[in-house]
């Protein structure tokens, strides 16, 4: 399975982005697809605190607006969101510390946990900071 990061979400749905049209077609690829793929529910937080943010984009967007893109991602039918299990801090524990994550790294750690937990085999990023953790495959599909 396949899990996405916050930045392909928001280049996918900001057309302003660079990358907008590159991600776009990625993330309809999964969408439409036939196999299973996922959203950490942190990265749909973090998608929405994003886009709605005034000082990161002008203008933002609307949170209805943000809303309802994420309602139509989870309108494809293979999406999964996944979340933290409840052995979740304890591989939290270890992921972070295997990767000597620290302050915000931590956030990262996160959804390299969930994303272990869930079976994802691959994560979709282009965040370079995701590289420090092993066990999870982390491919930047704009490349």
């Amino acid at each position: 399975m396949i899990a996405v990061d916050t930045n392909i979400l928001v280049y996918a749905h900001r057309e302003d982005s660079p990358w907008h049209a590159q991600a776009l077609r990625l993330l309809v690829g999964l969408a439409e697809g036939p196999a299973r793929w996922a959203i950490p529910w942190p990265c749909v937080h973090e998608f929405l605190a994003i886009a709605t943010h005034p000082r990161i984009y002008r203008p933002p967007t609307p949170l209805s607006v943000a809303v309802d893109a994420v309602r139509a991602w989870l309108d494809s039918p293979m999406l999964v969101c996944i979340g933290e299990a409840d052995n979740h801090l304890d591989r939290l524990a270890t992921v972070a510390a295997k990767a000597k994550a620290v302050g915000p790294i931590i956030h990262d750690a996160r959804i390299v946990s969930i994303c272990l937990s869930h079976g994802v085999r691959e994560l979709w990023s282009s965040d370079r900071d995701f590289s420090r953790f092993k066990g999870l495959k982390v491919v930047n599909p704009l490349l």
